[in-house]
């Protein structure tokens, strides 16, 4: 396995993280996992060099998370970075962050995660979190120890991808959709170099 410097943050990555929206399902219910599969899947990847996983509170119906917190069993969540994210369409009041975040914990059987997303940030939510306190709150996270870093994923165009990095001082992370065929939709390359030269880590 490769590694890699990860923006500013203070670990080497593994240039193949491991994502954990699509694992094997039974009968193709997208809601049940094949455990024992994707626990094997899991394990295979991180003792073959793999740090750094990525989940969020939507995949596979919640079930994503709680079926990753059963594979970092056994010494493996020693071995790995963990990521996961806010739903943050289902933020409504500020005590929906709390209320979420703690439920991701519980699921994945963890006191804390490596790096805390917000999910899909766009100009139809973004101005809303911040209405409702989210960079207090992301603060608040990380002086308690809940998480290490904060970060956000992204799906729209550059202009408010830029506004977003520059809206708050302690972003880590950005999360971009990103390959051969779409170097010019959403943030695109050009985004793509921004966050890595404001010294954020970028995962595709």
């Amino acid at each position: 396995m490769n590694y890699r410097n990860f923006g500013r943050l203070d670990f080497q990555v593994s240039a193949l993280g491991f994502g954990c929206m699509r694992l094997p399902v039974i009968d193709g219910d997208m809601n049940n996992i094949d455990e024992a599969l994707a626990i094997d899947m899991i394990r295979y990847g991180i003792d073959h060099g793999v740090n750094y996983i990525d989940t969020a509170y939507p995949y596979h119906g919640g079930n994503s998370e709680r079926v990753l917190g059963k594979a970092l069993k056994g010494g493996y969540r020693e071995k790995v970075k963990v990521a996961t994210k806010l739903p943050t369409w289902a933020v409504h009041e500020p005590a929906d962050f709390d209320r979420l975040l703690e439920e991701q914990l519980e699921r994945l059987q963890l006191d804390a995660v490596d790096v805390y997303l917000l999910h899909n940030l766009k100009t139809t939510n973004w101005s809303k979190l911040c209405d409702l306190g989210v960079r207090s709150w992301l603060d608040r996270i990380l002086a308690e120890g809940k998480t290490d870093h904060v970060g956000f994923s992204y799906h729209d165009h550059f202009e408010l991808f830029t506004a977003i990095i520059g809206g708050y001082d302690n972003w880590a992370m950005a999360q971009i959709q990103y390959n051969y065929v779409n170097e010019e939709v959403q943030a695109g390359t050009k985004g793509l170099e921004y966050a890595a030269d404001q010294g954020l880590a970028v995962v595709i």
